[in-house]
């Protein structure tokens, strides 16, 4: 084969296929990319249409779901920084948004509300101008966010790992939940934790 043949077959016929290649594999990537934007928002909308069933259903006036997350390293070790995030909200009408106030919050700053749905997976305010009632550490938050009332579930993954909680706050007025509609709440929780557990297990 002479260096004109080569030649020919490496343009004509090498590169062509190399060029549809590099072509197939863009669109493949661009194809993930725009499945993965098509899946979050699929998983965004199914979630607030959840919380507003939740919120329509307890007659709350916010519903919202924080998340677990890292941000930031400690120095000088370079350990992870524990945070969460509030990823998703809804609101009754005239009620202010309190989303992006929770955003990348150390852990460590609400260690006893933490510690307190790890411990018993549910917590509950019934009353925070009650000085007798726990408040773990929520009461400065709830006189910022107006919050009277507020009962928080566990959020957890299908090996019982804790990744966030549901909230629900009552603004306009103090509301105490029977045992029955709280466990109706953790049951809520555990159908939203299969769906975050599956949508973040995607690649």
């Amino acid at each position: 084969m002479n260096w004109e043949s080569v030649s020919f077959f490496v343009t004509g016929v090498i590169v062509p296929i190399g060029v549809a290649l590099i072509k197939s594999k863009i669109e493949n990537h661009k194809t993930k990319k725009e499945d993965k934007l098509v899946r979050e928002v699929k998983v965004s909308s199914l979630i607030n249409h959840k919380l507003e069933d939740i919120k329509n259903k307890f007659n709350t006036d916010r519903v919202w779901i924080l998340q677990f997350h890292n941000g930031g390293h400690y120095y000088p070790t370079g350990k992870s920084i524990q945070k969460f995030s509030m990823f998703y909200e809804v609101v009754e009408n005239g009620i202010d948004s309190i989303k992006m106030l929770f955003q990348n919050i150390p852990v460590s700053l609400f260690s006893p509300s933490v510690n307190k749905i790890l411990e018993d997976n549910k917590l509950s305010v019934i009353d925070f101008k009650d000085e007798a009632e726990a408040t773990y550490g929520l009461k400065y938050t709830a006189s910022e966010t107006g919050c009277k009332s507020v009962y928080m579930v566990g959020i957890r993954d299908i090996n019982n790992k804790l990744i966030g909680s549901l909230g629900i706050e009552y603004t306009k007025r103090k509301k105490s939940l029977d045992l029955e509609q709280v466990q109706e709440l953790e049951l809520e929780a555990a159908q939203i934790g299969g769906v975050l557990h599956n949508h973040l297990c995607e690649n």
